[in-house]
């Protein structure tokens, strides 16, 4: 199978009454949606599109977690469009979400929005804020009828058709997509499907956001490649009560279910030991953990925590990857569990066709499963070539152990990480230059920094003379909580001149941690 559409249509070819996905937050009567409800959805979609001729083109998907999410995106596939996930406007967030939003849209250039009619109508309203919303011609999917699926006609793609643009950044200032093709999609399908050893007889489980790399491609897309079953969860249901997630697999016998390193601790903390006895975690597997470093103490507490439950430490899966590669690009074993190697957790070993070096310290990798480059950008940004093959210079910081695995020790780049968040200090430091008086432009940092296994946000400022600091503090605080809803656990107020910077007077984020 050459594409993802391909790919789909023969799952429901051959197995359309099979249990597909079970979307967990529609409650006590949600009911496994088949491949054949799914792909109907898709086609009529596809039709509905087709009149606003976006083969080959980026279209926006605007949908909350769900259903409609999965069959939106689906159906933008089987019309020949280049997917576009983001999240929607939040009316209640506008500050936040709106500017981020309104700077993917430029960058993109969608001129076709796919949604629901009430986010549709929410969205349209804003266009004297955000005009580029205004502008979209938007197709409500929950408004398509499925008899249009009978008029539908594959569309005219090939393993080197884009498929996806992978947006990495949170940021309001600098979105980049990532390009994925169809050929990146199934070829690192094909990866975790062999890294987990998945098969039909396993039961997958995500809460992960659908707009991300890892909740997109690893728990929508790897159930349909391995053809397994997976419960969907909203991961606002993940956030207000974390135990929904192991109460789930507990209940439904899931075997194959991850996520961030944080996600694990938030477990432990958020538990009471009666909670924890009342799980059934004996049949859970593969529990992958990346995204962010993996942290030692993170599995220790966890596997101790829940030992009682069944959950046997055998189960962790630490793996690295990041949307540039598409998912993943290395992981060990199933079975295997987490293995140290020095202080570190490993990552474990290339995977498939992927190839590693080590550059000066940095991560570099290789493979069919590298993206074509970032949307219309020079391909020299994170691209470069080694003895003549091109690698992606991915801003990590690692070695190969004596046993050929690959070890992450840090960042060369300034990205912060929070709770598998991406931050980009230079956001922070915009924000924060804008609207708080008595701080210095261009003479504030932001940077993450460890303390007790878990990554903070500090930032640091230079601060007129005169300023009151108890004020300036909490103006930095405030900013940073209500712009870019990030909890600052450390502000360094320094005199004029004394902010670290080079000799050609670039912020030395590093040397301010």
């Amino acid at each position: 199978m050459a594409t993802v559409v391909a790919l789909f249509r023969d799952r429901t070819r051959n197995q359309p009454a099979d249990r597909a996905f079970l979307f967990v937050d529609e409650g006590d009567d949600a009911q496994w949606v088949t491949y054949a409800d799914i792909d109907r959805a898709a086609r009529a979609i596809a039709v509905a599109l087709s009149e606003h001729d976006v083969a080959g083109q980026p279209v926006l998907l605007l949908y909350p977690p769900g259903r409609s999410y999965v069959e939106g995106f689906l159906g933008c596939l089987y019309a020949g469009a280049i997917a576009v996930p983001a999240y929607p406007p939040d009316p209640a967030r506008l500050g936040r979400t709106l500017p981020r939003l309104r700077s993917l849209i430029a960058d993109c250039g969608a001129g076709v929005a796919l949604s629901l009619s009430w986010l549709a109508e929410t969205a349209q309203a804003m266009g004297g804020e955000a005009p580029e919303l205004a502008a979209l011609r938007w197709v409500s999917t929950d408004a398509v009828s499925g008899e249009a699926a009978q008029q539908w006609t594959p569309p005219r793609v090939d393993a080197g058709s884009l498929a996806l643009l992978q947006y990495t950044s949170g940021s309001t200032g600098t979105p980049r997509g990532v390009m994925l093709t169809h050929a990146n999609l199934l070829h690192n399908l094909g990866l975790i499907r062999d890294g987990f050893g998945a098969t039909p007889a396993d039961v997958g489980m995500s809460w992960l956001p659908p707009y991300h790399d890892m909740g997109l491609i690893g728990g929508v897309l790897q159930p349909i490649y391995s053809g397994l079953p997976v419960a969907l969860m909203s991961p606002l249901t993940f956030l207000s009560r974390p135990m929904a997630w192991l109460e789930t697999v507990s209940r439904l016998g899931v075997t194959i279910t991850g996520g961030p390193n944080f996600a694990f601790d938030l477990c432990v903390r958020k538990s009471t030991p009666q909670q924890r006895q009342a799980l059934d975690l004996s049949g859970w597997e593969v529990a992958f953990c990346g995204a962010e470093p993996v942290r030692p103490q993170t599995l220790d507490r966890f596997a101790e925590a829940f030992a009682g439950a069944g959950f046997r430490r055998e189960a962790f899966y630490p793996c690295y990857g990041l949307a540039e590669a598409t998912l993943i690009v290395t992981g060990g074993r199933r079975g295997q569990g987490a293995r140290m190697s020095g202080r570190h957790v490993s990552s474990g070993k290339a995977l498939g066709g992927q190839r590693l070096a080590i550059v000066d310290g940095e991560i570099w990798v290789s493979g069919p499963s590298v993206a074509a480059g970032y949307w219309r950008r020079p391909e020299e940004e994170c691209f470069s070539y080694l003895a003549g093959e091109r690698y992606l210079r991915t801003g990590d910081l690692g070695y190969l152990d004596s046993a050929g695995e690959l070890v992450v020790t840090g960042r060369a780049k300034d990205l912060i990480i929070i709770r598998g968040r991406n931050l980009y200090p230079q956001d922070l430091e915009q924000a924060v230059e804008q609207d708080v008086a008595g701080v210095r432009p261009g003479c504030t940092a932001a940077f993450g920094f460890e303390r007790d296994g878990q990554e903070l946000v500090g930032f640091a400022c230079e601060v007129a003379s005169g300023a009151g600091e108890t004020a300036v503090a909490t103006a930095i605080r405030r900013v940073l909580s209500e712009a870019c809803e990030v909890s600052v656990s450390a502000v360094i107020l320094l005199a004029p001149g004394r902010i670290p910077k080079t000799s050609s007077g670039k912020i030395q984020r590093h040397a301010c941690r």
